[in-house]
């Protein structure tokens, strides 16, 4: 993946985080004026020639920056919009990637994160005695916890959820990474964002 193939993180006017697209779509948009670059480390917004300025003082790693004849960027990880305020569409659709993705490749149990192969879908009242296929009754669990729980509830199971299973309401449940590609995406992407219920 070259340095403008990176995926950029989309935040809105209200600095709420919509979606990625490849830096060198983002750096397009900063040319335009349609957004500003967000330093991750002072919040400050910089446009393309005031970003090249402190890419030249940090002396980013060669490797990872972005060069043409008269600008050197250092990796443009978010851009906030300057006049979108919207949060995109927010219809999520219940299949097996948007649970984990809900989830955060997270045993919703026992907080571990073993990997996508060792994570199944537990259903909160198991699906022999009625349970449903949906996003309220359906989480992610380790197969150790899984066979804990067996065909039991959680109660029954001295058990306890970590959080409580809702429907994503929020488009970056679809459009964003479940792992963030850089770690400056943790301070817009917070659990808040991945786990609110958002009312119509």
């Amino acid at each position: 993946m070259t340095a403008l193939e990176i995926p950029t993180l989309v935040l809105n006017r209200s600095w709420m985080p919509i979606h990625t697209l490849p830096a060198r779509f983002a750096i397009g948009m900063v040319a335009r004026d349609a957004a500003r670059i967000i330093d991750p480390d002072t919040y400050e917004v910089h446009d393309l020639q005031s970003w090249h300025d402190v890419s030249q003082a940090r002396e980013f790693v060669d490797g990872l920056s972005i060069k043409s004849e008269s600008l050197w960027l250092a990796p443009l990880e978010v851009i906030v919009l300057t006049s979108y305020s919207g949060v995109g569409d927010r219809t999520v659709t219940f299949s097996r990637l948007n649970l984990y993705r809900r989830d955060r490749n997270t045993c919703q149990y026992c907080g571990k994160r073993p990997g996508t192969r060792e994570l199944t879908i537990d259903h909160i009242l198991p699906r022999s005695r009625g349970g449903k296929l949906n996003w309220e009754n359906c989480v992610l669990a380790c197969v150790s916890c899984n066979k804990r729980k067996a065909n039991r509830t959680p109660d029954e199971a001295r058990m306890k959820l970590l959080t409580a299973p809702i429907h994503p309401d929020w488009s970056m449940v679809r459009k964003i990474a479940p792992r963030p590609i850089w770690s400056s995406w943790d301070k817009f992407i917070s659990d808040a964002y991945w786990r609110q219920e958002l009312i119509d």
